[in-house]
């Protein structure tokens, strides 16, 4: 999925969760961003919660997944269902941003 910007992202979600992101339940994001030094990343969910990063972000190398950018890997837990935005900074200013629909 493609977010603003020079921002990736590719999703791995459960089978067992209809493919989906589903609050409560930790989901695996691997992105791709432009943009030189460390990244940071923020999130905005529904009555402004954030969501909990339970690791990473963490550098990958050696991928096949063809995007622009450096590769890096998070798992997150959201709180709550509904709409939310991640974004995703890196320490040159490069950033961008992704709408993303928690089930």
């Amino acid at each position: 999925m493609r977010g603003t910007g020079s921002l990736w992202a590719l999703f791995f979600a459960r089978a067992e969760d209809g493919g989906q992101v589903v609050h409560g339940k930790e989901a695996k994001i691997v992105w791709k961003i432009g943009g030189t030094g460390g990244i940071a990343f923020t999130t905005a969910g529904p009555a402004g919660a954030p969501a909990k990063l339970a690791w990473g972000p963490q550098g990958h190398g050696g991928s096949t997944w063809e995007r622009p950018g450096t590769e890096y890997g998070t798992g997150w837990v959201f709180p709550a269902a509904g709409c939310w935005t991640i974004t995703a900074t890196r320490d040159d200013g490069t950033s961008g941003a992704l709408a993303l629909v928690v089930a």
